[in-house]
């Protein structure tokens, strides 16, 4: 075992918690995809829905959280894991240390992902060595939706369907002039 490694944080038998952090506006197939595969690996994870004012959100705070609270009851019911959606603002690091979170998950999608994530793992351990971050990829089928493509397609008249969760699609489509 490499000396740099602290010491895990919690008996080797205490629960284990990720922390799955994200914008979610909108949340989509993708961001589902991930969820499902990281709930696998624990007995809790929290979707921290993070509050980001500069990425001039579509939803407001209280939409994402309900609209991420309403789309992954099947999956929390399905895996048998505990699932939990909390907003946050603040560090990550800091966050995940409040919920005693062994683990940051963290969703890629394509190369032009990894640079950014690697350089905000890396910052992570330095903060908080105790906390490990884990990359999950979603499957094939969902690599290439991002929330601000979803965005720029509904709001310039796409079809979104195959991109968003039925709840997600409806508020989104609503949110943009499209619904009913």
């Amino acid at each position: 075992m490499p000396d740099d490694l602290p010491p895990p944080r919690l008996a080797p038998h205490g629960p284990r918690v990720a922390l799955y952090p994200g914008t979610f506006d909108p949340m989509h197939n993708g961001h589902l995809d991930v969820i499902a595969r990281a709930a696998r690996l624990v007995d809790r994870l929290v979707v921290g829905v993070a509050i980001n004012i500069g990425k001039s959100p579509l939803f407001t705070l209280e939409e994402r959280v309900e609209l991420v609270q309403a789309e992954i009851g099947p999956i929390a019911t399905r895996i048998g894991t505990v699932i939990e959606v909390i907003p946050f603002e603040g560090l990550l690091i800091e966050f995940a240390r409040s919920l005693h979170a062994t683990m940051v998950v963290r969703g890629l999608r394509a190369v032009t992902d990894f640079d950014y994530e690697f350089q905000m793992a890396g910052m992570n351990y330095r903060m908080a060595p105790e906390i490990e971050t884990v990359f999950v990829m979603a499957s094939e089928r969902h690599q290439f939706i991002a929330s601000r493509l979803v965005k720029e397609v509904a709001m310039l008249g796409g079809d979104i369907t195959s991109f968003v969760p039925k709840l997600t699609l409806e508020r989104t489509l609503a949110r943009v002039g499209r619904g009913k």
